[in-house]
């Protein structure tokens, strides 16, 4: 993937945190007891909507999607970071970087297009429930998850092939957790006009398309919801979708911020903090928000419990 004759650098620098080298051992256990939160919490809703025929449903089968994406989402980049923390070797190979954030992008995309597949699921429930159990098949739930992926795939792709085509000179220091875009394309010495339109338009049709529709069904759910003459039924119904804004809020709120925003060398400090949330805090919070507020999850957890 070398461009022109410049030399392509064997490898990269995460940075990290490393400018505060007397908190690393902290920052490891912060993310070692976060990671383990996410693997354990994901991997019960996985099972829990597997193993219990009640959940058996599209809101669950989209969630189980969901927790699936983010135990891989975070397991493409906390384990890097939680050995940068400790080793004083903080380099990562070439293909390493580009596989890093090849799985990063598309991981992301896909966790996007589930949360549209779940707000279209919310508005036919509650929008047209008269023809839910028709238009929400399981064949359709299938196709909807297999899209998300297969239309990030190639897209993803050819995003990851146009900044490792670059070449890299001078520092091979990202200033970054781990290896994405905005930071990789700050180390070219040829000018990234081009990288950066491509990542604008591909941030306009994998974010703000999704995050405009999501936000357009909640305004039509929100209206269905008020018309309800039972109190106890606009309880249930804003209780179900509020678990699914929340996480909407942190996910696509902190991404639009960071790959939406003009770029400079000052905004790279503040991108790692964001980048904090929708890599690690939405899928840390998502088994809390979606089942300590879900009281079918919580009789489906207790009754597995109590038949272990």
């Amino acid at each position: 993937m070398a461009s022109g004759n410049q030399t392509t650098t064997p490898g990269f620098i995460l940075l990290g945190f490393s400018n505060l080298t007397n908190q690393q051992v902290l920052f490891f256990m912060i993310f070692l007891i976060i990671y383990m939160v996410i693997l354990l919490g994901n991997g019960v809703i996985v099972f829990v909507t597997m193993l219990d025929s009640a959940l058996h449903t599209p809101m669950y089968f989209f969630l189980r999607n969901l927790s699936f994406v983010e135990i891989c989402y975070t397991s493409v980049t906390l384990p890097k970071m939680l050995a940068n923390c400790l080793a004083e070797d903080e380099n990562i190979s070439f293909t390493g970087c580009a596989a890093q954030m090849y799985f990063f992008l598309l991981l992301g995309g896909t966790e996007c297009f589930l949360l549209v597949a779940m707000a279209y699921d919310r508005y036919v429930a509650i929008c047209n429930p008269l023809h839910y159990t028709l238009t929400m098949t399981r064949e359709v739930c299938v196709k909807m998850v297999a899209g998300s992926w297969l239309v990030n795939i190639p897209v993803h792709f050819g995003q990851t092939y146009l900044v490792f085509s670059l070449p890299f000179c001078g520092s091979h220091e990202i200033n970054h957790l781990f290896c994405d875009i905005p930071p990789l394309l700050e180390l070219s010495c040829v000018d990234t006009y081009r990288n950066k339109i491509v990542i604008f338009i591909a941030a306009l049709v994998f974010m703000m398309t999704p995050f405009l529709y999501v936000v357009i069904s909640y305004i039509k759910i929100a209206r269905t919801i008020l018309k309800m003459p039972s109190v106890q039924g606009r309880r249930k119904a804003f209780s179900t979708c509020s678990s699914h804004l929340t996480v909407v809020a942190l996910f696509y709120g902190s991404g639009m911020v960071v790959y939406l925003r003009p770029k400079s060398r000052d905004s790279m400090d503040t991108d790692k903090l964001l980048s904090l949330f929708y890599t690690i805090v939405t899928p840390m919070f998502n088994p809390f928000i979606y089942s300590l507020r879900n009281e079918e999850m919580k009789t489906a957890l207790w009754k597995l419990v109590g038949r272990k």
